[in-house]
């Protein structure tokens, strides 16, 4: 045998042997459904070279060696998720219109134990709730909140945007840190690379405001190119959190930005929603904020601030909201903090389990729709057992690859007897979940592989009549800006668009 051929030879069994220990990893990794394992085997067979190399980079959901064990550290320093709202930890607020410690409606109780078994906190009651009108008014309230802060403002976003509504809450933050308020602002380094690079960013940080770029991905080309060493950088942090004094918290899918989204005006404008809550909740998307910040800033402990002594009374000086939901404040509420180092499938798992909660009414909207196979057959059951089951989409999605995995679905939703409707004024960027006019679900997660496994999300459930009621209202308005899909549609879409539908939700598996 010539030297060439030799090492020819070599160079084919070290390929060879590479291609099969990439198949043997992808169909021994934990926690993959075995469509996702087909689907990387196939890939890997199929193309030798690219089919590996896609996944070194995509193949596995890893945040990075280093970054895990920074993240176990911070979660390890901070009190037990359900110590941060025990009963007896914070005073009793009766005088403000409700008792600290609710428990849940015996049939909903077991809802909140999926949501327990996740994050590890208790469903905690004397909670008041304002639904923001619109995304404009929800800036406005939330800048007031900062104007009013006398001890702390933490804020999270996936995008912070340095244009009109961006500016208002960097300008009050900077207000905020120039009368003494600590202020804390983190914000996702790929999603929020425009104000990161900005000069407001450098501004903040001169004014005082403590700042962190969650995740930072340093050059995009390197750092995908090191993800299998350091993690995916397509893992981000989706979170949209803010909390005042501890007593007063934002929860949505609104980034800070303009409802006009520049980045995107084409698909403007975007329709969000976000509710403000005063009381013990505060307390639980604190936890999240603080595990994710102190991740990043190892010399920046909070755990302290989440241990009051106990009779603390966290609400006794929180301005009233005329437009918070009457007393008594009966909000019971639960965080749930889901992302790639969390338990596997939590969030499809807590999203499924709502479904088959439901007894009357169900009503979804999400701008993303790509389900794992156990959430798809839970939509589709809850309609075939008679209870009234609708979906809102967004008419014009902003990614073409959900827009066309998400209508190869249709025809399944249809047929088990699924409402679809889709918004037509603009990009439907609102995540919420109402069933039986007692229990709301809003937050960060879409219903798609993204939020599934690879982005940190945060949500919360609501037992409460009241303010249900208010999201369920939202929902039906956007119900009268949609156009409703018929069976009769979907049937007469030409075959080479349900081929491109069907081929693109392939992709789905491989993650």
């Amino acid at each position: 045998m010539t030297q060439p051929q030799f090492l020819s030879l070599a160079a084919l069994l070290l390929h060879l042997s590479a291609q099969i220990a990439l198949i043997l990893r992808a169909i021994l990794r934990p926690h993959r459904e075995p469509a996702s394992r087909i689907a990387w085997v196939l890939v890997i067979l199929i193309f030798p070279v690219a089919g590996m190399v896609t996944y070194l980079l995509l193949g596995e959901v890893s945040i990075g060696r280093r970054r895990a064990l920074r993240l176990a550290r911070s979660e390890a320093h901070l009190p037990p998720p359900a110590a941060v709202t025990a009963p007896g930890l914070l005073a009793d607020p009766g005088a403000r219109g409700g008792p600290e410690r609710q428990e849940p409606t015996e049939v909903y109780r077991p809802l909140f134990q999926v949501g327990e078994s996740i994050s590890g906190f208790v469903p905690c009651g004397g909670n008041r709730g304002r639904l923001a009108v619109d995304s404009d008014d929800a800036i406005t309230g939330l800048v007031a909140d900062i104007d009013a802060a006398r001890d702390q403002v933490h804020l999270l976003f996936y995008i912070w945007l340095p244009d009109g509504n961006g500016t208002r809450v960097a300008e009050a933050l900077i207000r905020a840190a120039g009368r003494g308020v600590t202020c804390r602002a983190m914000a996702d380094d790929l999603g929020s690379r425009l104000l990161i690079r900005s000069p407001l960013w450098g501004r903040m940080a001169g004014a005082g405001v403590r700042l962190v770029r969650a995740l930072p991905t340093g050059n995009p080309l390197l750092a995908s190119l090191l993800s299998p060493l350091r993690g995916r950088v397509d893992l981000r942090n989706h979170r949209k959190l803010a909390i005042i004094d501890q007593r007063i918290t934002w929860c949505g899918s609104q980034n800070c930005a303009d409802p006009a989204f520049t980045i995107k005006a084409k698909y403007a404008p975007w329709v969000d929603i976000l509710v403000r809550f005063e009381g013990p909740i505060a307390r639980q998307n604190q936890w999240l904020f603080a595990s994710d910040w102190m991740a990043h800033r190892e010399d920046d402990d909070l755990s302290a601030m989440l241990l009051p002594e106990a009779g603390e009374d966290q609400g006794a000086e929180c301005p009233e909201d005329p437009l918070a939901i009457p007393s008594p404040a009966s909000v019971l509420a639960q965080a749930l903090g889901t992302g790639p180092t969390v338990r596997h499938a939590a969030m499809p798992e807590f999203f499924a389990s709502l479904m088959f909660a439901a007894r009357r009414d169900l009503t979804v909207t999400t701008p993303y729709y790509v389900p794992n196979e156990a959430m798809q057959a839970a939509l589709c059951a809850c309609a075939r057992r008679g209870v009234k089951t609708r979906i809102i989409l967004p008419a014009r999605n902003d990614s073409w690859v959900v827009a066309a995995a998400s209508r190869s679905y249709y025809e399944e939703l249809l047929a088990a007897g699924v409402e679809i409707h889709e918004y037509q004024a603009g990009l439907l960027h609102a995540k919420t979940l109402t069933l039986d006019g007692e229990i709301s679900l809003i937050g960060s997660a879409n219903m798609d592989r993204r939020s599934f496994d690879l982005n940190y999300e945060n949500n919360l459930l609501i037992q409460d009549p009241a303010l249900t009621a208010l999201i369920r209202h939202r929902q039906e308005s956007y119900l009268t800006q949609s156009r409703p899909i018929t069976p009769a549609m979907v049937a007469a879409w030409p075959g080479w668009r349900r081929l491109w539908n069907n081929s693109i939700a392939m992709l789905g598996p491989v993650l």
